[in-house]
């Protein structure tokens, strides 16, 4: 079926820029930060939609499912960004927010022929990513009309999951077919159709948002401190010991004797708060509470 680009918000000529290719170099500038000015707020009219999907997230991973990102070209890399991104700020597994990429992994970094228009693929993909009911897929397309992020989305109601989007134009089909859309309504390009611009950016930001809140919301921050952050370096070793003397106001060398005793930030955090002194003790209330240290801490402080 043919595609009438003229309908599609996200394509349409922006008069701002009708003459970019005449400008000086710090006119080109100002022109592309002006529009990128307006993303925010694009942002911000769609924060509403946004709430109740970061709940019924939270309510899936607190059961046993997951949040599984679909997208193809920019919008599939901007969600596999913020996938691979949380297992070492928040502690989770690979599995808890993950995405799938329309011609896989290799098409991050190179495009794919024709893999965005199969449907067939993306039911592949979520067949062998084991979806299940308890999850939630949340299609990511700025025009909102991606064959395969909608074939995803059409796949995933069949199973009974709940679906969620994230586009940026308006009145698109994948947002009358999820049942929570997200439309964060960027309007025309500097260079019409260059999606990886405005409408990348709100994706971008939207994508923060929704992880980030979920993940506050399971436990994995007290207070602002990501107290689930993996020490994979010695800048992160660092971190983790700075996170434990913010918490509690103590010495470098006080939180390096809590965390080598303690073994993670969030018990070496709650044994000083609580002072429950026994490691075994720390680890068996944490558990009973998902370890979800705020939680566990509004019953013991």
């Amino acid at each position: 079926m043919s595609i009438d680009i003229k309908k599609i918000s996200t394509e349409s000529r922006l008069e701002n820029s009708y003459n970019i290719d005449q400008m000086e170099t710090i006119d080109i500038l100002k022109t592309i930060n002006n529009e990128d000015k307006t993303v925010p707020v694009s942002v911000e009219q769609a924060i509403q939609q946004i709430v109740p999907l970061v709940d019924k997230i939270v309510s899936a991973i607190e059961n046993g499912g997951r949040l599984i990102y679909m997208g193809a070209g920019t919008s599939g890399r901007i969600g596999l960004l913020d996938a691979v991104e949380c297992p070492p700020t928040y502690g989770v597994s690979d599995e808890t927010i993950m995405c799938l990429l329309a011609g896989g992994k290799n098409a991050f970094s190179k495009a794919v022929e024709g893999a965005e228009d199969s449907k067939e693929l993306a039911v592949q993909d979520l067949k062998e990513a084991n979806l299940s009911k308890n999850d939630v897929v949340v299609g990511i397309a700025a025009s909102g009309r991606t064959p395969y992020v909608i074939g995803g989305i059409e796949y995933a109601k069949s199973v009974g999951c709940i679906t969620g989007c994230i586009v940026n134009a308006k009145a698109s089909v994948l947002a009358s077919i999820v049942d929570y859309p997200v439309e964060a309504v960027t309007g025309s390009e500097v260079i019409s159709g260059s999606t990886r611009m405005k409408s990348g950016t709100a994706q971008k930001l939207v994508c923060n948002m929704i992880s980030t809140s979920v993940m506050v919301k399971l436990g994995h921050v007290y207070h602002n401190l990501m107290i689930d952050v993996q020490a994979t370096n010695e800048k992160l070793v660092a971190r983790q010991l700075g996170i434990i003397q913010e918490a509690i106001g103590c010495s470098k060398e006080e939180a390096s004797l809590m965390l080598k005793k303690y073994k993670t930030v969030k018990k070496a955090i709650f044994a000083y708060i609580t002072n429950i002194d026994e490691e075994e003790k720390v680890e068996e209330i944490l558990k009973g509470y998902k370890y979800n240290l705020p939680v566990a801490l509004r019953e013991y402080k």
